[in-house]
């Protein structure tokens, strides 16, 4: 049996370019029948498919805007909280603090956020929306309902609530402090085991 992120434990074709999932994110045949087992595949796995899922739907709704799901992540967040760093955006954001700087560069370049210094510390520019960022989100707001509602269509309003405050959950648990690698002189100290 695989680890965690192991997938379902289904034959596969021979054909290293068959794709389990089509360019439009829909399942196929193969992969509706990698669904059938969940007890047989790792949640991790399952997680991991569904954020690919969505993530090719947003990205097929944002292409005629020209944004990428990064960066509508990203818009959103200043949405929620406006005045950020662009470190602080990118812990926000899920990425990686040189990815945030090139995408600020292209989101002030594009007119979507602006950059200002901040008061308190003149070395730190603080990134807001702009105008043009609000109306961008406004205008995607229903299409956005729409698709997450897509994805909840077949749970009652009582597994809804229960998938979001175990999701909740599940973040919280990791985002306490990371384990120590294996063999690291950190994860020797104190670790018996019961």
């Amino acid at each position: 049996m695989g680890g965690p992120l192991s997938g379902p434990q289904v034959r596969r074709s021979a054909d290293p370019s068959a794709r389990p999932v089509g360019q439009d994110g829909r399942m196929t045949t193969s992969e509706q029948s990698d669904t059938a087992q969940p007890d047989q595949v790792g949640t991790l796995y399952l997680v991991k498919r569904l954020e690919q899922a969505i993530r090719a739907h947003l990205d097929a709704l944002l292409r005629p805007l020209g944004l990428t799901t990064l960066q509508y992540t990203a818009l959103t967040v200043l949405e929620r909280r406006d005045g950020l760093s662009s470190a602080q955006l990118a812990r926000r954001s899920f990425v990686k603090p040189q990815t945030m700087h090139e995408m600020v560069q292209t989101l002030e370049e594009r007119g979507f956020i602006e950059r200002r210094r901040d008061p308190a510390n003149r070395r730190v520019l603080l990134i807001s929306l702009s105008d043009r960022g609000r109306e961008a989100l406004r205008s995607y707001d229903e299409q956005v309902r729409l698709l997450e509602e897509r994805m909840l269509g077949g749970l009652t309003e009582d597994r809804r609530g229960e998938l979001r405050r175990a999701l909740i959950d599940c973040t919280r648990a990791m985002s306490a402090e990371p384990p120590a690698s294996p063999g690291s002189p950190e994860s020797a100290e104190g670790t018996a085991t019961p």
